[in-house]
């Protein structure tokens, strides 16, 4: 990550909430600023900055996070003002979050009850926040998917784009949940190119805990996997929410770098998911003066770090050419070369697509109905 950029006075609100989810650790130097200069600077800010720094917040999913960090680091100061705006939009974000994951616990439920075996993805990585759609994947049949969503919740299906029919996804409209649900359907990927992942996902989830209800999630390797897919391969930008989440996976140990390589190589995005744990590595570094701990055969495998990623529009982008680029490359190459053909060929049409996209962005103002 470059320093002079994430310190940039545009970036304020990306600082500080890095600085608030990314927290130092004993012994080491925070950067851009200590604790106490970091205090300050929460306790000067005025209700624009503190609303864009939510609104920031919000778009990174990171928002309870941050702010209890921010009501633990003031907790000591006589600020009710600024102590009231964090408590309202903490909790504000905490009953969204509440209403949300009870909708998404009885979908999974009724899906399961009804045989369609559903697993959560993406949607709980970033625990206790979540984020702005509910993810779940499923072998089960798209018409039999679509019919309990339309008969158990009154779903409607909302319009299609290109890009959501060639990766099989449809995505429901629920009255009472302000969120929508995404449903894969035997596919990953943005053009539902990656069927080795999605074969074996179901097969490696684990059960996990929350808010006491008990949910079906991708395993530890296939998160980290499915985030690459995502930002190396799709959005070409992260999330701070990624950084946060793959950072605390692997200082817990979660991470098993070897089934990780063993398990991306074989879906062809290995070299991806080693530059994916570098920037973040990098990026932690950055702000809590230490990376996560990285076997060699990553770093060696990594196309490049954190210095190429810079901060634009609300999110750390990653550059599309040449480096996304020769990473798309190399999993066409390995798709190719394991002669899954028809999974090549809907990759292949990933540049059109995206070209697609931005034209469409150019012309009408939005890319709807492309990507």
């Amino acid at each position: 990550m470059n320093k002079t950029d994430a310190q940039h006075p545009s970036h304020k609100s990306l600082k500080l909430l890095s600085c608030l989810v990314l927290p130092c650790e004993n012994g080491l130097n925070r950067s851009p600023a200590d604790n106490q200069d970091l205090k300050q600077e929460l306790l000067n800010l005025s209700r624009h900055e503190f609303d864009d720094m939510v609104e920031l917040a919000s778009s990174n999913h990171v928002v309870v996070r941050g702010l209890e960090a921010f009501l633990d680091l003031v907790s000591d100061e006589d600020d009710p003002i600024r102590t009231d705006w964090a408590r309202t939009a903490l909790q504000n974000e905490r009953n969204r979050i509440a209403n949300a994951t009870s909708f998404l616990h009885k979908i999974y439920g009724e899906l399961d009850q009804r045989g369609c075996k559903v697993a959560v993805i993406k949607s709980l990585d970033h625990w206790p926040d979540l984020g702005s759609d509910l993810d779940l994947f499923t072998e089960a049949r798209a018409e039999d998917v679509i019919a309990v969503m339309e008969t158990a919740f009154g779903a409607r299906i909302a319009p299609r784009s290109w890009g959501d029919r060639l990766a099989r996804k449809w995505n429901f409209l629920v009255p009472g949940l302000p969120e929508a649900v995404e449903i894969h359907v035997g596919r990953l990927g943005q053009t539902g190119e990656q069927v080795t992942i999605a074969d074996a996902l179901m097969d490696r989830a684990r059960w996990i805990l929350i808010g006491g209800q008990s949910f079906r999630t991708a395993s530890v390797s296939d998160r980290v996997m499915i985030s690459t897919l995502q930002r190396m391969y799709r959005h070409f930008y992260f999330r701070l929410c990624d950084i946060v989440d793959t950072a605390a996976l692997a200082d817990t140990g979660n991470i098993d770098f070897e089934h990780l390589r063993a398990a991306s190589s074989i879906a062809g995005i290995w070299e991806g998911v080693a530059t994916y744990l570098v920037i973040v590595s990098d990026y932690a570094r950055c702000y809590r003066g230490k990376g996560i701990d990285l076997p060699r055969f990553v770093l060696e495998s990594a196309r490049f770090g954190g210095e190429q990623v810079y901060y634009a529009k609300s999110f750390l982008r990653i550059p599309i050419m040449p480096q996304s680029a020769r990473l798309y490359g190399s999993q066409l190459a390995g798709i190719i070369g394991r002669g899954e053909l028809h999974c090549g060929a809907r990759l292949s049409l990933l540049p059109w697509l995206a070209t697609a996209a931005v034209v469409g962005q150019k012309l009408t103002g939005s890319d709807k109905g492309i990507w």
